[in-house]
């Protein structure tokens, strides 16, 4: 364990000495008993590249904690690799490895299926949006902890932040408008968009976000999509293709995973819990800022400085890709679990995203009368 914890409250000084029913007896005062406060250090690794600006969106959140704390607590935050890789922060936490991670539920997929409904499931009609809703007030915290603490027998919490915009279809080496001409491919992604991929025809490796740009190089895979205009033109994507997709249905609704080791979380003080805890639901806000400033100018900077072909995936694909969601869907609801948790999904989706459809406006049709044939429709 690499906690540091304060080594004497005063609180606790007093309660173990007898000291304050002393005092309030009417004992002879002594002088104050002062004692220094080391902080809590937290060692934190997240599951991306130190260059990602997902390490920027993990900084905001150490920043925070820290300022929140009044230097109370100290986080030692790491990027993947400099203690376990990138999909292996789970473990690590669980074992106390590590006292936290920045990641994705999406990275631990291998261990149970059911993970990927927690940001990359089936899309029913919602947003990242409003599934961090439902995971937050819809009972999704609920089938999060028995999932994690009951089936699988984790020693961790996990608090869930910024809601991400949806992950572009990704990066191809030709445009791509037809099912036909992915067919074949040998494509990057990761969860249940994997089993998604391979029902349109692809083959699928599941690799960590440093790994893609060298496996393309190689020719080990052909297309790939990681997440956003920033950490893709970060890692170099603009380098070894040039079609960039953007829209799609196969991870349209993640968030980012905090994890902390059940252990050492219970042991804290309890406003400290606090802060880790709610803290997340504070850079929510930075990093959603933070995300639609830096992915909006880079992907100009792709299509200016780099000439990508910035394009939205066919309606063809799109369409494809719920029927493939279709034929999978029953076969995951063969596990008791999954069921629940669609269920439960399904009848939230239902009743939320009708009142969030029915009260937008067309926001597509606003900026085209604003900025006139910019969008690609």
């Amino acid at each position: 364990m690499t906690k540091t914890k304060e080594p004497l409250s005063r609180r606790k000084f007093l309660k173990g000495t007898g000291l304050a029913a002393g005092a309030a007896a009417g004992a002879i005062a002594a002088p104050a008993v002062v004692t220094a406060q080391s902080p809590v250090v937290i060692k934190m690794q997240t599951s991306w590249p130190a260059s990602d600006i997902w390490m920027d969106f993990a900084r905001q959140y150490v920043d925070r904690v820290q300022m929140m704390s009044g230097g109370r607590i100290t986080v030692d935050l790491l990027p993947a690799g400099a203690v376990v890789g990138a999909f292996q922060v789970l473990d690590a936490v669980n074992d106390g490895i590590l006292d936290a991670a920045h990641t994705v539920p999406v990275y631990w997929y291998g261990k149970n299926k059911a993970a990927s409904l927690f940001g990359t499931g089936p899309v029913f009609g919602g947003n990242a949006n409003t599934m961090l809703a439902w995971f937050y007030a819809g009972g999704g915290a609920e089938l999060y902890r028995e999932l994690t603490q009951e089936i699988l027998g984790l020693n961790t919490y996990g608090f869930y932040g910024f809601p991400m915009p949806a992950q572009p279809f990704g990066w191809f080496k030709e445009p791509i408008t037809t099912v036909a001409e992915v067919d074949g491919f040998k494509y990057r992604t990761v969860g249940l968009a994997a089993d998604l991929m391979q029902k349109l025809g692809m083959s699928v490796a599941q690799l960590p976000g440093g790994e893609i740009v060298p496996a393309m190089e190689r020719g080990v895979i052909d297309a790939f999509e990681f997440n956003n205009p920033s950490s893709d033109m970060r890692f170099g994507a603009q380098d070894v293709a040039k079609n960039y997709l953007l829209s799609s249905y196969h991870q349209a609704s993640e968030s980012f995973e905090f994890l902390f080791n059940k252990d050492f979380f219970d042991d804290l003080d309890e406003d400290l819990q606090a802060i880790l805890k709610y803290g997340v639901e504070a850079v929510s806000t930075s990093n959603t800022a933070l995300a639609l400033d830096n992915y909006s100018s880079d992907l100009q900077k792709l299509q200016d400085e780099h000439g990508v072909n910035v394009l939205r995936t066919s309606k063809e694909i799109l369409a494809a890709q719920l029927k493939a969601w279709d034929e999978l869907i029953p076969v995951l609801e063969e596990d008791d679990f999954m069921k629940r948790t669609l269920d439960s999904q399904r009848a939230w989706v239902d009743r939320v995203v009708f009142y969030e459809l029915m009260n937008s406006p067309d926001l597509a049709l606003a900026y085209d009368h604003y900025f006139p044939g910019k969008l690609k429709l």
